[in-house]
This record gives C-alpha cells, sequence and structure tokens, in this order.
C-alpha cells in the first residue's frame, strides 16, 4: 500500500486547553472554520474533541463537553469521509453521531464510562481503542513496563475483545497505542519501533504523534515547532504498518507522503 493511501486525521480541539492550539478553535465558528481548512488540507477524517487530554488536565463536565463539540460535529458533517469524536462519555458520544459523526475515539478504550460499549454497538459506529496508563492526571507519574510493546498490545487485545463481546463489530475498530499517555520517550520510540507488532492483532493501527512532548524532550523543541519530528516519525509508522495518522498539521502531512511515494516508485 502507498504511504498516500493511509488516511489522515485532522484535530480539531474545541477546548481551552489542549497542550497544542488549546482556545484558538474554542469558539464554534473558528472551530467549524479551522474543520474545512483541513478538509481541504487532504484530512479524510476529523477528530472533534471538548475536553483535553494532556498530560495534568482537569475532567471537564458533560454538558459542557457536549456544548463545545455538538455544533462543531453537525457542520462538519459531510466535509470529509468521517467525523470522529473524541470522548469517553456515552452522552457526547451519542449526541455527536446523532449530529453525524461516524466514529467514537475513545481514550479510555470502553473503561471511562459502561454505557459507551453498548451505545457503539448499537449505532455500528467506528471505534478507536486507545491505551493510557492511568488517567491524563496522573498517567505521567512515573509510567513503567517490563516490556511496553507487549504491554500495550495485550492491552490493546483485551480491550477489543471486551468490545467485540459487547456487540461492537470487530471491523469497526482501530486501534491507538497512545503515544504520550502513560509513557516516557525511551517506551514512546519503543512503541514507534513496535508498531508492526501491534499490527498482528489484525486491525487498523491509528498513531498520533502530532506535537507531542516526546519530540521535544528528544531535540529541546518547544510545542509550535515539532512540525518535522511529527512528520519523521508519522512517517516512519506509516511505512511500519500505521493506517491512521493524527495530526494537526495536514497539509505538510500530505505533501511529505506524496514525495515518500515518488521516492519509493522512483
Amino acid at each position: 500500500m502507498a504511504v498516500s493511501d493511509l488516511k489522515l486525521m485532522g484535530v480539531v480541539n474545541v477546548t481551552p486547553d489542549s497542550f497544542s492550539d488549546g482556545g484558538l478553535y474554542l469558539d464554534p465558528t473558528s472551530a467549524i472554520a479551522h474543520g474545512r481548512e483541513l478538509a481541504e488540507a487532504g484530512a479524510a477524517i476529523l477528530d472533534v474533541g471538548g475536553e483535553s487530554t494532556r498530560p495534568g488536565a482537569a475532567p471537564v463536565a458533560a454538558d459542557e463537553e457536549l456544548r463545545r463539540v455538538e455544533p462543531v460535529v453537525a457542520a462538519l458533517a459531510g466535509v470529509v469521509e468521517a467525523i470522529s469524536v473524541d470522548t469517553s462519555k456515552a452522552t457526547v458520544a451519542e449526541a455527536a453521531l446523532d449530529a453525524g459523526a461516524s466514529i467514537v475515539n475513545d481514550v479510555t478504550a470502553l473503561r471511562g464510562d459502561p454505557e459507551m460499549a453498548a451505545l457503539v454497538a448499537d449505532r455500528g459506529a467506528g471505534l478507536v481503542l486507545m491505551h493510557m496508563a492511568g488517567d491524563p492526571r496522573t498517567m505521567q507519574v512515573n509510567p513503567e513496563y517490563g516490556d511496553v510493546v507487549a504491554e500495550v498490545r495485550d492491552f490493546l487485545a483485551a480491550r477489543m475483545e471486551a468490545a467485540v463481546a459487547a456487540g461492537v463489530e470487530e471491523s469497526h475498530i482501530w486501534l491507538d497505542p497512545g503515544i504520550g499517555f502513560g509513557k516516557t520517550v525511551a517506551h514512546n520510540l519503543e512503541l514507534l519501533r513496535g508498531i508492526p507488532e501491534l499490527a498482528t492483532l489484525g486491525r487498523p493501527i491509528l498513531l498520533g504523534t502530532s506535537r507531542k512532548s516526546f519530540i521535544g524532550r528528544t531535540d529541546g523543541s518547544e510545542t509550535d515547532d515539532r512540525l518535522g519530528g511529527t512528520i519523521a516519525t508519522s512517517i516512519l509508522a506509516a511505512l511500519a504498518g500505521a493506517a491512521v495518522l493524527r495530526v494537526h498539521d495536514v497539509r505538510e502531512m500530505a505533501q511529505a507522503m506524496t514525495v515518500v511515494d515518488a521516492v519509493l516508485a522512483a
């Protein structure tokens, strides 16, 4: 498969406190305009989230999260191939699905809300299951693993089994190793090298390295200066078997993918 055949998932954070673009698109009008720009740049999917999951982030009440995301999802539905709602709350997911979303991106892998699995199954929605150690408030407090790739693989296998047991179609599931969610720099690098092992689970791997802190801890860059590291890690992941790349900088990522394909085909 050509690298440019992968799907790009554009990030639309309707939050005041996300690590990279918090506050830039809190107003629905700004978020909708940003989503349209990402679609024009090449995003096949837009991932709309109303609650930050950065390290140390405080939880957001369901009604506030819903107020943030519902109008954005409704306005962007049909603009791209699919809208994903980045939430762990079933009430928010349900409203987003009603508004036009077709994928639920759950960073808790169905552990955050006992109603989520049944909702996804009933609606026949897509589901992203992500690995996270602890929760956003605690996940970066001394994370430890014996074998991070094996432990993340086993976790994702177990969560996929739980989702299928609850009625979710296995063919609707994508798996996310959760780069930066309860991992040190070394853990993140090991997971990037371990993507082929994660892919043995038989479901598409979604990867999000965009602008994350492990890039800055590798080269000293600040959040807004990590495009090079994002592209490098994303292309390496794509070549290793990732199927979906979740990124902020869609246009630049699409260009990189096109050029890589041209080189490989020459």
